[in-house]
Parts: C-alpha cells; sequence; structure tokens
C-alpha cells in the first residue's frame, strides 16, 4: 500500500511540475490543485497507515500509544485542504479576470500581440 500511495504521490508531483512549465495559465492553476493535493497525500502517510488498529485510546489507557496512528498530520491536512481551496478559487478568479480582459489564455499569443 505504500508503495501505490508513493508512485502516486510522485506522479502528482510530476504531474504538477509539469503544468507550470506549461504556457497556458489554466494549466498552472491545475497545477497547483496537483501539487496541494500531493502535499495532502504525503502529510497523510507521514502519520503513518495502521489498518485495523484503534485511532484512539481507550479512556483506561488498554491500547498501546505505539501502534495507534498520529493525529497530527491528520490536522495539517484538514487546515492544507481548506487553503488550497481558497488558493484555486483566488487563482480561478485571477484567470478569469485575466480572460477577460486580455481575450486569451494562452502566453504565447499574449507575447505575439504585445510584439505587434
Amino acid at each position: 500500500m505504500l508503495i501505490l500511495l508513493a508512485v502516486i504521490i510522485g506522479f502528482l508531483y510530476a504531474s504538477s511540475i509539469y503544468m507550470f512549465l506549461r504556457r497556458s495559465i489554466v494549466k498552472l492553476v491545475l497545477g497547483i490543485i496537483f501539487l496541494s493535493h500531493a502535499t495532502n497525500l504525503l502529510l497523510f502517510v507521514t502519520g503513518g497507515l495502521r489498518s485495523g488498529e484503534p485511532a484512539f485510546t481507550q479512556s483506561d489507557g488498554s491500547v498501546d500509544l505505539a501502534t495507534i496512528s498520529d493525529p497530527l498530520p491528520q490536522a495539517l491536512i484538514l487546515t492544507a485542504i481548506v487553503i488550497g481551496l481558497g488558493i484555486t478559487a483566488f487563482s480561478l478568479v485571477l484567470v478569469y479576470r485575466f480572460y477577460k480582459e486580455t481575450g486569451t489564455v494562452d502566453l504565447d499569443e499574449l507575447a505575439e500581440n504585445d510584439q505587434t
């Protein structure tokens, strides 16, 4: 399971870097989304995956603390999801406004229009 998650995380990071290097602003926003998801998955994996173990200790302390998952990365992921959603919404508004002003989202077309 960890190998599959590592491959997925690597694929998401590679896809986000590829999207960052494209000349379209929409692909840049997609790269931001992929980067956010890859980071969230990476934080989730660092918390430790324990299948079949309780998530929390019992009130009498009968569960070994070494077998439970760390709740801190899960809290960080919830915060990162909210921040990523805000950044994505802001980026989409900027792209929409940029399109309304210039009529294109391709940076190559914009450079050609500036030269003429």
